[in-house]
């Protein structure tokens, strides 16, 4: 069964969920950030089934993130390469593995981020990059941006403005 498209969803994670919320897709490009470019090398390390791989990178390139370069004539073999999109994707992996490593992971993390000039551990956080300062609740929120629909608007209003309106329409009338 084919799951419902996401791609003309008004909201960016069902829109970005659209090209990469399948788990081996996530994984490819995991691998494709360590080196791997080739369909034998992601197959081999994922253990995955090639009917499977073929699905998952061509949606990826389909999507953006990976471009196919032919490297071989006879017999014909591609290589699977990172976009400017599928390296934009990197930070998203980096907060993913942190998360893991704090919530999933008793006996402690197997990967961490380390400075590449000085290898020390670094704590990956999001943050504002105006302000410099971690994207937190409840000193940061979502809010509609300039092309949001009504819906989205709606969704996305200030939390006192919506505890206002149910406030307001809890109010006996006089």
């Amino acid at each position: 069964m084919r799951h419902k498209s996401f791609g003309n969803m008004q909201c960016p994670i069902a829109r970005s969920l659209e090209r990469v919320g399948e788990w081996w897709s996530i994984l490819i490009l995991r691998d494709a950030f360590h080196g791997l470019t080739r369909f034998d090398q992601f197959q081999e390390n994922l253990g995955i089934a090639p009917n499977i791989l073929t699905r998952r990178l061509n949606s990826l390139v389909e999507a953006g993130l990976l471009e196919r370069r032919r490297y071989n004539e006879r017999p014909p073999r591609d290589e699977y390469v990172l976009t400017e999109t599928g390296r934009d994707f990197r930070p998203v992996l980096w907060a993913l593995l942190a998360w893991g490593n704090k919530h999933f992971a008793p006996e402690g993390p197997s990967v961490i981020v380390v400075d590449s000039q000085t290898g020390e551990e670094a704590e990956p956080v999001l943050v504002d990059r105006n302000s410099g300062r971690p994207l937190v609740a409840p000193d940061f929120r979502s809010a509609p941006g300039s092309a949001a629909d009504a819906r989205t608007r709606q969704r996305h209003a200030p939390i006192v403005r919506q505890q206002a309106s149910v406030q307001s329409a809890n109010k006996p009338v006089a």
